[in-house]
């Protein structure tokens, strides 16, 4: 109760108050910047409050780490993942609370206990590198219930999942909830939050603004609470597509683990494989298969898919960060397959990354140096072959004030601001250089609904001036909403297209995993009828890693 935060020049919290019951989701929603995470990392011990109290189950406490939280029954998802790849389910839950239950029998009867109680359908043997998004969140689940958690706090829970993969992780939290346990909630899909939650609360600019019960809010309503003020009617969107190609993609074709296996004759180039190789028994999986498409001028192509089926390598290929194993890449009438990185980016290709942490920010320099990243050639950061220190410093002021990032200045670090503000900058950055093709990858993943309408504001406008976009994204709505054709991608194959104006988020859902639907068109098989599968004897090989 009462709790406040203060950093150097900003007051994160302000005597927010918050009560959570036994038995109940409770959500927590507001901006981004509003304190949110200030909050849940003080509610579990990665802070400490310069005023208010905590009290679990009526008793005052004082938590000086998240080891003090987690034996008070509190545990933590968090939106990333903590898990190692290279380890079983069972490794990773009893990793370092091996003295709860051994690393043995024991442990492996209190998994299935907690998965079959709760309905989490956890296998303990498989390692968590061959696991789906949806799998990891209910290992992460079990994790805190494995260490006796009895409030959980849920980290934007659902911000890659789709539509049926959220409908199981609610029927879960209505298992704890029967349990008696509580979930603190936090998202930004108001829709999500109506619909899963008993109670809400609101903040503002680090402070408490009221509660709402769902049965009596919409999501307007919820949105304008978070923001302070009436939110504009959304406009309906005319077609800004042209006929003029910019990106022509023939045939793309990427190999996990570095390529396909070579015979004996054949033998690899420094730019890549060439031509059409063929791989011997044994190769790589192909984890882009023979990928065919076109982005034309004022047109938003989207790309629906579950995570790990080739979005990453995709996107990868046609930033210059992976080589094509086969295939072309066309840019403006210009063969880009073998154009270096910056070449593409100085050329007019813009990239918002899927993981802003790894790939789209220095965390710990400040705002300014991360607004010259991917762009240090290019005015206002440079002059000639010099770079503008004061261009980039004044430029991003002005992406702070443009896009409404929330923070005390531009020498403060990445690292400090909230999730949503350095995506906010990272779009900023991007559409600063006016690029005539953009990747954007989750581009308003973590963002309030304020800064989404905003951000997709950007893009509408830039579209209409004949911008070509890639979006990929795991908000459904987001794709259908910006998209003037949806495409589906499945284990590293386009299979599908479906019209953005009357396909429903269940149906693009059911084609993302695999299943046929009618009201999708499915793409069809090469006239070659070639076979697109490469034989692969290691049942367990993952898509190599997005690391670069």
């Amino acid at each position: 109760m009462g709790i406040t935060k203060r950093f150097p020049g900003v007051v994160a919290n302000s005597d927010i108050h918050l009560s959570v019951s036994k038995g109940t989701v409770h959500a927590l929603v507001g901006e981004n910047g509003a304190g949110k995470s200030t909050l849940m990392k003080i509610l579990y011990g990665m802070q400490k409050p310069d005023e208010g109290t905590i009290a679990v189950d009526g008793e005052q406490v004082t938590f000086s780490s998240p080891a003090d939280a987690i034996a008070r029954g509190i545990g933590m998802v968090h939106q990333h993942f903590m898990l190692a790849d290279n380890l079983t389910v069972l490794e990773n839950v009893v990793l370092g609370s091996e003295k709860l239950h051994g690393i043995g029998g024991g442990a492996r009867k209190k998994i299935k206990e907690i998965s079959d109680r709760y309905g989490l359908s956890v296998r303990a043997d498989v390692l968590v590198e061959s696991l789906g998004v949806a799998e990891r969140q209910r290992v992460e689940i079990l994790k805190v219930l494995y260490r006796g958690a009895r409030t959980l706090i849920l980290d934007e829970p659902t911000a890659v999942l789709v539509p049926q993969e959220v409908d199981a992780l609610f029927s879960n939290l209505r298992e704890l909830k029967s349990e008696g346990l509580a979930v603190i909630f936090i998202s930004h899909k108001l829709g999500e939050v109506l619909s899963v939650a008993d109670e809400i609360t609101v903040i503002r600019r680090g402070t408490t603004v009221g509660t709402a019960v769902p049965s009596a809010t919409t999501p307007r309503q919820l949105a304008e609470m978070m923001v302070g003020s009436e939110l504009p009617t959304p406009e309906t969107a005319e077609s800004t597509v042209t006929d003029q190609p910019v990106i022509e993609v023939k045939g793309l074709t990427v190999y996990a683990s570095g390529g396909a296996s070579l015979g004996a004759e054949s033998e690899p180039t420094a730019g890549g494989l060439l031509g059409d190789l063929a791989p011997t028994a044994g190769a790589a999986k192909r984890v882009l298969d023979d990928v065919t498409f076109t982005i034309h001028a004022g047109e938003v192509m989207g790309i629906a898919g579950v995570e790990g089926n080739g979005q990453t390598e995709l996107i990868d290929a046609l930033i210059g960060l992976k080589n094509a194993d086969s295939g072309t890449i066309g840019f403006l009438g210009d063969d880009i397959t073998p154009w270096a990185t910056r070449k593409r980016r100085e050329q007019g290709i813009g990239y918002i990354p899927e993981d802003r942490h790894r790939h789209g920010l220095l965390l710990e320099a400040p705002l300014w140096e991360n607004r010259i990243l991917g762009h240090v050639t290019e005015k206002p950061n440079a002059k000639g072959m010099w770079l503008d220190i004061k261009g980039a410093q004044a430029d991003t002021r002005r992406i702070v004030e443009e896009y409404d990032v929330r923070t005390p200045g531009i020498d403060v670090t990445a690292a400090s601001l909230s999730g949503g503000n350095q995506q906010k900058l990272i779009v900023g950055r991007e559409m600063s250089h006016k690029p005539k093709f953009l990747i954007a990858a989750h581009p308003t993943r973590g963002v309030d609904v304020g800064a989404q309408a905003a951000i997709w504001d950007q893009i509408r406008e830039a579209r209409r001036e004949g911008l070509a976009v890639l979006l990929i994204s795991a908000d459904l709505d987001e794709l259908i909403g910006l998209s003037d054709t949806l495409r589906v991608i499945y284990d590293g194959r386009l299979v599908a297209d479906a019209d953005p104006a009357t396909v429903t988020p269940e149906e693009l859902g059911s084609a993302m995993t695999g299943a046929a639907s009618g009201h999708l068109e499915h793409v069809e098989e090469a006239a070659d009828g070639a076979d697109s599968t490469v034989e692969n004897t290691d049942d367990t090989a993952a898509p190599e890693d997005e690391a670069r």
